[in-house]
């Protein structure tokens, strides 16, 4: 009785539960900021499907079209949709965004992301799937 009650209070506060402690337009706003000019999502667009000198690119691992479900290419572990639009928990946790930058930014670039760069991929992926 306990578990139904949970499973509709959760039902009932929708996408809210699991809102963290930013939101996708933040993090664009703070990135473009950061840049100093608007995020653009054409160049994100780009930037994601593009490899930069390594073997992988964005798309490799999480597809070229960021409201489906992705692969890890060599765990073969799923990942969700990136694009807000069909993953409302996508992009609001402050530390996770982080995290996965850092590391994802390390594998394709071999190098951290420009706040520029950030910017655009995150103006990418909240036109995705509009």
């Amino acid at each position: 009785m306990r578990t139904q009650a949970i499973c509709v209070a959760l039902a009932l506060w929708g996408p809210q539960a699991w809102a963290g402690d930013t939101s996708p337009a933040d993090e664009l706003a703070f990135w473009s900021a950061e840049a100093g000019a608007p995020g653009r999502a054409d160049r994100g667009r780009a930037f994601f499907g593009r490899r930069h000198g390594a073997e992988w690119s964005c798309a490799s691992c999480h597809g070229a079209d960021a409201t489906e479900p992705g692969r890890h290419v060599v765990t073969g572990k799923p990942i969700p949709p990136l694009a807000p639009a069909r993953n409302p928990r996508a992009i609001t946790d402050r530390a996770k965004v982080d995290k996965w930058f850092r590391r994802n930014c390390g594998d394709v670039l071999g190098r951290a992301c420009s706040a520029a760069e950030r910017a655009d991929v995150l103006a990418f992926l909240l036109e995705a799937g509009r």
